[in-house]
């Protein structure tokens, strides 16, 4: 009997790491979704990731914790830090979260030597994004080496394997890709500063980005708004 392959999946509740989790069933993995409750603003997205993880057939679904609240620095953790509603300058923005990614991949990493899982899925994306550093190829290659390392997994030979799909892909191209592959991104939380039942503010730099997909793509926008 074919036993498939096991992989873990980073799932924010997001358009993006819907997507991912998306592919990685149709690549025909065992997926393992695994959501950060990090010290975000809002919890809207983690509940998102709860009904994403049963919609698209997750094998299991867990919650870590990391507080980087703590430490803030970030429009999305300390709420003395308000979240720009202006689009982008270029520079890094204030929605930056200090070593999110790394400390995410890390938690995947944790769980997939666990699993014997050889591969985790991350939703990052280097074409339509915010300027954050995690989110290019080099951080990926980077990370991708040290899991190799710094394993008992790789050392032995297992080597682990960092996918990200759309990093090379627009927003439009990410929205079809998960369109084809049944993704109801109704049920997806993106937004900087959703409200308690996940409505998105429609102002930050994720809403727009999103809202901006979707026209590209010419599909109806689905995203649940606080003024509608």
């Amino acid at each position: 009997m074919h036993t498939p392959p096991r992989a873990v999946i980073l799932l924010s509740g997001g358009l993006d790491s819907a997507t991912c989790l998306a592919i990685a069933r149709d690549r025909g993995f065992e997926a393992y979704a695994l959501s950060v409750a990090y010290g975000q603003r809002h919890a809207a997205e983690l509940n998102a990731a709860m009904q994403l993880a049963s919609a698209l057939g997750a094998r299991e679904h867990r919650l870590a914790h990391v507080e980087l609240g703590q430490f803030g620095g970030s429009a999305l953790t300390d709420t003395s830090i308000a979240v720009p509603e202006a689009p982008a300058s270029g520079a890094i923005p204030v929605t930056y979260v200090p070593a999110r990614n790394t400390l995410m991949l890390s938690l995947a990493l944790a769980w997939a030597e666990v699993l014997g899982a050889r591969s985790i899925f991350i939703g990052v994306n280097a074409v339509d994004y915010s300027g954050y550093p995690d989110c290019r190829p080099a951080f990926i290659a980077a990370f991708q080496a040290m899991t190799n390392l710094a394993t008992r997994a790789g050392v032995e030979g297992h080597a682990l394997s960092i996918e990200a799909p759309l990093i090379e892909l627009s927003k439009a191209d990410i929205i079809r890709r998960g369109l084809a592959l049944g993704v109801d991104y109704s049920l997806t939380v993106t937004c900087y500063q959703a409200d308690e039942a996940g409505r998105a503010c429609g102002r930050c730099d994720a809403c727009r980005l999103r809202r901006a997909g979707f026209e590209a793509a010419n599909v109806a926008d689905p995203t649940r708004y606080q003024d509608n």
